[in-house]
């Protein structure tokens, strides 16, 4: 009985030891995407390579973006992304909320970019994207953009 207990144990311990040895799951399409937080990351992963066709269909008709500048439709958002050049990102910090047939992701995102020619700041930005299961897949329905108020 005591080497069954052992083996057991042993045979737990190499399966848990597994599931740190593999990578994470590289998303290379939307249909890979499993959660809030892989949605997000093929978002940027779409705007950094300008797949503006692809990331349009992703977006809703009534999508909505509220940024620093103010509250942006589908179209004025698109526009806004085509005047990005995303050299490289990390994202973090996410926390995805489930509600029905809806995500709500936050995360924050820091970025290498630049913006109509002129240097994005390097700081982490908070970021927050309502997704919703629709009959074509997931759905960005809502965003919002928050930029750290200088000096806190």
């Amino acid at each position: 009985m005591r080497k069954c207990g052992v083996l057991l144990f042993l045979i737990s311990a190499l399966l848990l030891q597994a599931c740190t040895l593999w990578e994470e799951h590289p998303i290379k399409q939307w249909s890979d995407a499993t959660g809030g937080e892989g949605l997000e990351r093929n978002f940027w992963k779409e705007v950094q390579g300008r797949n503006w066709v692809e990331l349009e269909r992703h977006l809703s008709g009534n999508y909505v973006w509220l940024a620093p500048e103010g509250p942006m439709t589908r179209a004025a958002a698109l526009d806004h992304l085509k005047h990005l050049q995303l050299n490289d990102y990390s994202l973090g910090e996410f926390q995805v909320e489930l509600n029905g047939s809806t995500l709500v992701v936050t995360y924050n995102i820091t970025m290498q970019a630049s913006f109509d020619g002129q240097p994005v700041p390097a700081t982490p930005v908070s970021m927050m994207t309502v997704w919703q299961q629709q009959k074509a897949g997931w759905m960005a329905i809502a965003h919002s953009t928050v930029i750290p108020a200088v000096g806190r």
